[in-house]
């Protein structure tokens, strides 16, 4: 019998812009694998190249047919990704949904 994979929990930056990045993306590699749960409660400020790259992993993590979800989100992240045309509800974790 295989042994369940445990989730992971990445918690995101205050600010994530051009410069984050390339941490973004090695965080999120580093973590491929299992079902993860990121946690957006601290950002203040997020870039579009950052925003493409959470939803380039949101699809490989369905490609792995593993969970991903944002388990917390503050208001500057969700605003920022209705700006920039990114829909993130199915993603949200059943707690914070309204």
């Amino acid at each position: 019998m295989a042994a369940k994979k445990s989730g992971k929990t990445l918690e995101l930056p205050a600010v994530l812009d051009l410069n984050e990045a390339s941490a973004l993306r090695d965080k999120l590699l580093s973590m491929r694998g299992n079902p993860l749960a990121v946690d957006a409660s601290s950002v203040e400020r997020i870039g579009a190249l950052c925003a493409q790259v959470l939803m380039a992993a949101e699809k490989t993590w369905d490609q792995d047919k593993q969970s991903f979800t944002f388990a917390k989100v503050s208001d500057a992240f969700t605003k920022t990704m209705q700006l920039v045309g990114v829909n993130i509800d199915h993603l949200l974790a059943k707690e914070i949904r309204q």
